[in-house]
Order: structure tokens, then C-alpha cells, then sequence
């Protein structure tokens, strides 16, 4: 744990992590296998993250590569013919626009970061993070589309707005952060990913986020185009 901070916000955090890791398992069809390679990986880093591995900023080359490069990996693995298919056939569309949830608690923990300064405003909803109004709308939109009050170009349209968004985020996160081309927040830098349990924003939540967003347009793009859609 991280000190000097108070504990209701690494449980609330630690609470968001499982509460992604639960959404991706049941909107994906139960994938057991993957589930608990997600949750290896979580481990993995948490352990190296608790251990002080990534708070070493000045290694060559950057320790915080071991996340980033892998991440974007598994999305674009995630996202090939094979696993296309997977997905078309195993995504529930209504479980898979509740996850994004996840991402208010997760603008709440980050103003906490940093008021106790361990991350840079620019991180926050106070700065350049708008990133919480697809918290705040994710129960709303889910309902709807359950309700069948928004059509699949709907959703598909918000699943668009909110990835731009999280890659915005991610984009200024990466920039603020203690490597070698940061560019913001060198009065306070975005260091607070660098601890446990913070670590599992970039290794995890994000991750699963950025990959849902994008298998979700494929799908309903797909289905878009074979299925006449009534307006929103």
C-alpha cells in the first residue's frame, strides 16, 4: 500500500479493479482461461509495483515499458480474425456498456492522487480528464439500450466518443508521467501509477476499457450493417 494515503482509497480502487475484471468476464461469455491470465498479469505487476520496481524512473530503458508494450500487444492480439470471431459470437453488448462504470470511481481516486499529490491535475476531472462523464453515463446509456430507447448507432456513437476520450487520458497520463519524453506536469508528476495497487490503471483497467470500446464498434458496426436500425 501506498503511505500517507487513506486506506478508503486503494479499497476503493481495489474494489474497481475486480469490479472490471467481473464485467469483462461476464460480458465476454465466462472466458475462464482469460480471466485468470488477466488476473496473473494483475498480480504480477501489483507485486513488482509493491516491491518498488517501478518506482526506479531512471532505468534505460524505462522499466514502465514491461506494461505499456504488452498492453498494446494483447489489445491488437485481441482484436485479430480469430479472436473477432470469438467475440462476435460471445459478447453481450448490454453487460459490456454497464464496465465502463468502472470509470467513476476510477476519476474519483485519481482527484485523490492527487490532492495528496501524486499525480498532476491534468489527470483529473478538474483538468483535462473528461473521462468521467462516460462513468456517469455508462448506467444511463446501458439502460436505455436495454430498455431498447437507443439503437445500436447510438451506442455505437458513444462507444466512439468514449474511446477518443480514454486515449486522450491515456495520451496525457503517458506525457505527465516520470519518462524520459515527459512533456506535463513537472511540477507534479503522474507517479502515483507507479505504486500499488495504481499500478493496475495503465496494467488492467485501461487495457480492458480500450479493447471493449473498440470490439464493441466492430460489433455493432457489423451488425449495423446487416440489421435495419430504428432511430435513436
Amino acid at each position: 500500500m501506498t503511505e500517507g494515503l487513506p486506506n478508503w482509497i486503494e479499497l476503493l480502487f481495489l474494489t474497481t479493479c475486480l469490479g472490471t475484471i467481473g464485467f469483462f468476464y461476464y460480458s465476454n461469455g465466462k472466458p475462464k482461461k482469460l480471466t485468470l491470465l488477466i488476473i496473473l498479469w494483475s498480480v504480477v505487476h501489483s507485486v513488482l509495483a509493491y516491491n518498488g520496481f517501478y518506482q526506479n524512473t531512471e532505468s534505460i530503458p524505462p522499466r514502465f515499458g514491461l506494461i505499456l508494450i504488452p498492453a498494446v500487444f494483447f489489445i491488437v492480439f485481441g482484436l485479430l480474425p480469430k479472436q473477432q470471431k470469438w467475440f462476435l459470437k460471445e459478447r453481450n453488448t448490454k453487460i459490456s456498456t454497464f464496465l465502463h462504470i468502472v470509470r467513476l470511481p476510477v476519476e474519483i481516486v485519481l482527484f485523490e492522487l492527487f490532492v495528496h499529490k501524486m499525480v498532476p491535475e491534468l489527470m483529473t476531472f478538474a483538468g483535462r480528464n473528461f473521462d468521467i462523464s462516460m462513468g456517469i453515463t455508462a448506467p444511463i446509456i446501458g439502460y436505455l439500450f436495454m430498455a431498447n430507447k437507443i439503437s445500436k448507432k447510438g451506442l455505437l456513437v458513444w462507444n466512439v466518443i468514449g474511446l477518443i476520450l480514454v486515449l486522450y487520458i491515456l495520451t496525457n497520463g503517458i506525457l505527465s508521467a516520470e519518462l524520459p519524453f515527459q512533456q506535463f506536469g513537472f511540477e507534479q508528476p503522474n507517479r502515483g501509477i507507479n505504486y500499488f495497487p495504481f499500478v493496475l490503471l495503465p496494467a488492467m483497467i485501461v487495457p480492458i476499457v480500450i479493447w471493449t470500446h473498440l470490439s464493441d464498434i466492430i460489433k455493432l458496426n457489423k451488425e449495423i450493417k446487416t440489421t435495419p436500425q430504428h432511430s435513436v
